[in-house]
């Protein structure tokens, strides 16, 4: 492996996670206040829904997206045959695999965030006038900005390492679909040992990067 192949697959799996992260953030921020913010029937079915992606198998995940997204699946087949857009065994399945998984930490960090925002400010707001969207935009976002900001980093990190899920709608297309994770397993089952721990080096090297900004920007957050 030449460290352009090297440098190939960092990229990709940048590109992966930071499409990833794009994708879920206004539904995970929008979701997470609903979650907080309003009693509904049917709540807990919802949390409970997004949460899945977290407690099941990653390739259970992976599963149920090829059964979506293939050709023959329910949503697949008017994305590829009425849009045009190839979306299997593309870097854009990774992003979507790695979106899903990555999405129910945003939802849960945005969650806490907005309940914690004490809910007398935005009544206060609101008796001045204020009508819902320049609420939430004006008052309820702002506030709880720091703990949003800590969800996309947990999301970006999770988009970053996932695996499973990925395998099942991606593949393992060398210069197409390979990210770290992916070339890690590829090359030890072809036995390029040296390669893979060049791969996983790297891995940890950014996972450490990544997890100590978040840390960091916790304890600066706690500490203010």
């Amino acid at each position: 492996m030449t460290s352009a192949d090297i440098l190939d697959i960092v990229l990709r799996t940048f590109q992966v996670a930071f499409a990833a992260v794009l994708g879920i953030a206004v539904p995970g921020i929008l979701l997470g206040f609903i979650l907080a913010r309003w009693n509904f029937r049917g709540k807990s079915f919802v949390e409970t829904v997004v949460a899945l992606p977290m407690v099941l198998p990653p390739v259970a995940v992976g599963l149920l997206l090829l059964l979506l997204l293939s050709q023959n699946g329910i949503t697949g087949d008017f994305i590829a045959n009425r849009l045009g857009w190839q979306v299997i065994y593309t870097w854009k399945a990774a992003a979507i695999a790695s979106a899903v998984v990555a999405f129910p930490l945003l939802v849960r960090s945005c969650q806490q965030a907005f309940a914690s925002v004490p809910q007398r400010l935005e009544q206060v707001a609101e008796s001045l006038g204020s009508d819902r969207p320049r609420l939430f935009f004006r008052v309820s976002l702002p506030l709880a900005r720091q703990g949003i900001t800590y969800g996309f980093l947990l999301a970006f990190c999770r988009a970053l390492g996932e695996f499973g899920a990925t395998t099942m709608i991606a593949g393992n297309i060398p210069g197409k679909t390979e990210t770290l994770a992916l070339g890690i397993y590829s090359n030890v089952m072809n036995s390029r040992d040296r390669d893979a721990f060049i791969l996983m080096a790297i891995s940890v090297a950014i996972a450490f990067v990544a997890m100590y900004l978040s840390e960091s920007y916790v304890k600066r957050v706690i500490s203010r």
